[in-house]
């Protein structure tokens, strides 16, 4: 009888606390996921490289243009004045070009950034769905929105370390 009694005691007390543990709200930083993880991490620093090499072709692109602007006011009372305007107005449109090119780099690489986010998000959405399965929660919460919590209730790093191996890179063109 002692042993049914105790038996009985054990599964009512491991029962309560699932049903506790899964009425308490998780959270989890997802920009520490986005930066941490190895997936996160190599997005970044393609990133990084290619406004690296972008910034230093527009550099180059720069030099180039000042050192026409100075070779022309250098000209200025060689040539004639309307050679001049007209060789003037060829560098503004140079200058413009250059502005342009370098709006549409800067565009395409935050696109390139929100598309590797996003493609971060679709891959994490069912492994935190999975975890919270496993572990019986109902609730995941992004840290931004919590002011203070239990730091035993946050799962960032378990959801960094199952992606890390579910998901090793993400592709970006």
């Amino acid at each position: 009888m002692k042993k049914i009694l105790v038996i009985f005691l054990f599964l009512t007390l491991t029962f309560t606390a699932n049903i506790v543990k899964a009425d308490i709200p998780h959270f989890i930083d997802f920009s520490k996921v986005l930066n941490q993880s190895t997936a996160g991490k190599k997005a970044q620093d393609f990133l990084k490289k290619k406004f690296a090499s972008e910034k230093n072709r527009f550099k180059k692109t720069e030099e180039s243009l000042k050192k026409e602007e100075t070779q022309l006011i250098s000209q200025k009372k060689i040539i004639t004045s309307e050679e001049y305007s007209k060789k003037v107005e060829a560098l503004r449109k140079k200058v413009s070009n250059l502005q342009n090119e370098k709006r549409k780099s800067i565009n395409d690489i935050a696109k390139l950034r929100s598309q590797a986010k996003n493609q971060l998000l679709k891959a994490l959405n069912p492994i935190i769905k999975k975890y919270m399965e496993d572990n019986k929660i109902r609730l995941v919460l992004d840290k931004k929105s919590i002011l203070l919590g239990d730091q035993n209730l946050e799962i960032t790093k378990q959801i960094i370390e199952i992606l890390n191996k579910e998901v090793k890179s993400l592709k970006l063109n």
